[in-house]
């Protein structure tokens, strides 16, 4: 007969089993939104959190993206940013004005495709609080005061309408009334097709604003970044007196795949990159946007002086 220890002793071991055992079970098993699954207990990554570039695969933190300009430091592919991170990269200490941020897309022709085109407008407001593709700035960048309109890309793909052709068409007035240079910062697929020939009336329109900044002898500055298409290019976007871009910015008109399929040749090596526009003369410069805002300064500079 066993001893009373030893029944202690078999009765702890068993304790022991049981509670290894089940510290197993909870290992193996979590649960996640009421389903239990057999994979290992872990936290989820938050979102957000990892950035992999799209041209080398190299994975960083975004709190490291950011600190470097959303520029891959393996690379140096340009991640494409919208308005809230230009204005912060160009103005001095991120502080400026911003104006005609009333004005507001509306649906006159009440058009409908796959959505209709309200539904889809209020769907935008809602998830980027952004009123339309462009914002305009002013502010100092570097002390030289300047007139930035950028695009938002996120806003149905950063296209042409009756509203950013309003907003450019004020930002040329308000260059005018003081004296300041004009600079656009375009990312967009080209015109709304939502908004019809409205749309196509802001390339006139805002061709013709230029011509006014021209009489005013105002400097006017076409900065070109990744995608730059359509609509914009067939109008302002090449109407610089100094057209810029980022590097290996894709900009045209119709895209790569269009016109290889219409031509039924393959195209030329980095075709439509701003390398090879610069190569062939549409384009005065490519700037890194580490060195975007003492460029576009000494540019400002110049032109006052």
């Amino acid at each position: 007969m066993r001893n009373r220890e030893e029944d202690i002793e078999v009765n702890l071991t068993g304790e022991e089993t049981a509670a290894s055992e089940a510290s197993k079970s909870r290992w193996f098993k979590r649960i996640r939104k009421g389903i239990t699954t057999s994979t290992a207990d872990k936290k989820e990554t938050p979102e957000g959190l990892w950035t992999k570039c799209p041209s080398c695969n190299h994975i960083c933190t975004s709190s490291e993206l950011k600190e470097s300009l959303f520029i891959c430091s393996k690379c140096n592919f340009h991640h494409r940013i919208g308005s809230d991170e230009y204005f912060d990269i160009l103005f001095d200490e991120a502080q400026f004005t911003e104006l005609f941020d009333n004005i507001k897309s509306k649906d006159a022709l009440n058009f409908t495709d796959l959505k209709n085109y309200q539904k889809r407008l209020d769907e935008i407001h809602a998830k980027t609080d952004l009123k339309d593709s462009m914002r305009v700035a002013v502010g100092k960048i570097n002390g030289e005061e300047m007139v930035v309109a950028c695009m938002d890309f996120e806003f149905i793909g950063g296209s042409l309408g009756s509203v950013m052709g309003e907003k450019f068409s004020r930002a040329v007035d308000y260059c005018i009334e003081h004296k300041l240079p004009y600079l656009v910062i375009s990312k967009s697929g080209g015109a709304r097709m939502m908004e019809s020939a409205f749309s196509l009336m802001q390339l006139a329109k805002t061709s013709g604003k230029l011509s006014q900044l021209s009489d005013a002898k105002l400097p006017f500055i076409s900065m070109l970044t990744d995608p730059t298409f359509g609509g914009i290019s067939a109008s302002f976007g090449m109407l610089g007196d100094i057209n810029i871009a980022e590097p290996g910015a894709l900009i045209g008109f119709a895209g790569p795949r269009v016109i290889k399929e219409t031509i039924k040749k393959d195209l030329p090596p980095g075709f439509q990159r701003s390398e090879f526009l610069l190569e062939h003369g549409f384009l005065d410069f490519i700037i890194d946007r580490k060195d975007l805002k003492n460029k576009l300064s000494e540019v400002a500079y110049l032109f006052k002086h």
